[in-house]
C-alpha cells in the first residue's frame, strides 16, 4: 500500500475530486480525516469508505475560518497525535455568465472566491506543519488549476487569481519548509468532470474543443496525481506543479 498508516485531512472531500482522493487514500492505506460544509454529502461518503473495510472519518470543516480548521487539526491530534499528509481540496468557481468579466465581478463575489480558494489553503497549510513537525516531516498537496497557468477567455478572473495564488504560495511553502522534511506541490486539474464543474455552467462543447485530448478529465485521474505527490514516491518533489489538463495549457 502506497500510504500505509500514514495520516491524511484532505478538505473539500465531500463530493467530486476530494472524495475520491478520500477513498483513495483509504484504500492505500492512509487513516482518512475529510472535512466540507456540505454534512450530509460527507457522511455519505465517510459510510461508503468504512463499509468497503477502510478508514476514514468525516469532520466539519469550513475552510475560510481559523476556528473550524483549529476544531479540525485538534481532531486529528487527538485521534493520531500526527499528520503525514494534508490535501487542500476544497475550491470553488464562480457561475460562468457575462457578469464575470472584469468590470462585472462585485466585491463580494472576488472576496467570497479568494476566500476559499486561496485563504482556505494558506489555513489548512498554516494548522497543518505543527502537527506535520511531530511527525518528522510531511507532504502538502494544493489543488490549484490549468487556469493558474493559462486562463481562458470565459474563466472568470476572480478563480485565475485565487488558483494563481495558490500556485506561488505553494512554492514558498515549499521554500520555507524543505529543512523541515515537509513538502509542498501543487496540482493543477484542467477541465475535469464534477458537480463543481456542472454547478459553473460551463459551455462543455467549446471547452473540450480546446483540449489536445479531446476530452474532459475524471475525478480519478487527479487522485491518482495527488496520491503520487502525498506518497514517498515523490519524497525528492518540492515546489513542483503537476498538471493534468489533457494538453490544454502545451498549446
Amino acid at each position: 500500500m502506497r500510504l500505509a498508516d500514514k495520516v491524511a485531512l484532505i478538505s473539500g472531500g465531500a463530493r467530486g475530486m476530494g472524495a475520491v482522493e478520500a477513498r483513495m487514500f483509504a484504500e492505500e492505506g492512509a487513516k482518512v480525516i475529510f472535512g466540507d460544509i456540505l454534512d450530509e454529502e460527507g457522511q455519505r461518503v465517510q459510510a461508503a469508505i468504512q463499509e468497503a473495510g477502510w478508514l476514514a472519518e468525516y469532520v466539519h470543516l469550513d475552510v475560510t475560518q481559523e476556528e473550524s480548521w483549529r476544531h479540525a487539526m485538534d481532531f486529528v491530534r487527538s485521534k493520531y497525535g500526527e499528520l503525514n499528509i494534508l490535501v487542500n481540496n476544497a475550491g470553488i468557481v464562480p457561475r460562468y455568465s457575462s457578469s464575470n468579466t472584469m468590470e462585472g465581478i462585485t466585491e463580494g463575489a472576488w472576496d467570497q472566491v479568494m476566500s476559499v480558494n486561496a485563504k482556505g489553503v494558506f489555513l489548512g497549510t498554516k494548522f497543518a506543519i505543527p502537527l506535520m513537525r511531530v511527525a518528522g516531516g510531511g507532504s502538502i498537496v494544493n489543488i490549484s488549476s490549468g487556469a493558474a497557468i493559462a486562463p481562458s477567455p470565459e474563466t472568470p478572473a476572480s478563480y485565475s487569481a485565487s488558483k494563481g495564488a495558490v500556485r506561488i504560495f505553494t512554492k514558498a511553502t515549499a521554500i520555507q519548509y524543505a529543512k523541515e522534511n515537509i513538502r509542498c506541490n501543487s496540482v493543477h486539474p484542467g477541465i475535469i468532470l464534477t458537480p463543481m464543474l456542472q454547478g459553473a455552467g460551463a459551455d462543455g462543447a467549446n471547452r473540450v474543443g480546446r483540449i489536445p485530448l479531446g476530452r474532459v478529465g475524471t475525478p480519478e485521474e487527479i487522485a491518482y496525481g495527488v496520491l503520487y505527490l502525498a506518497s514517498d514516491e515523490a519524497s525528492f518533489v518540492t515546489g513542483s506543479e503537476l498538471i493534468i489538463d489533457g494538453g490544454r495549457t502545451a498549446q
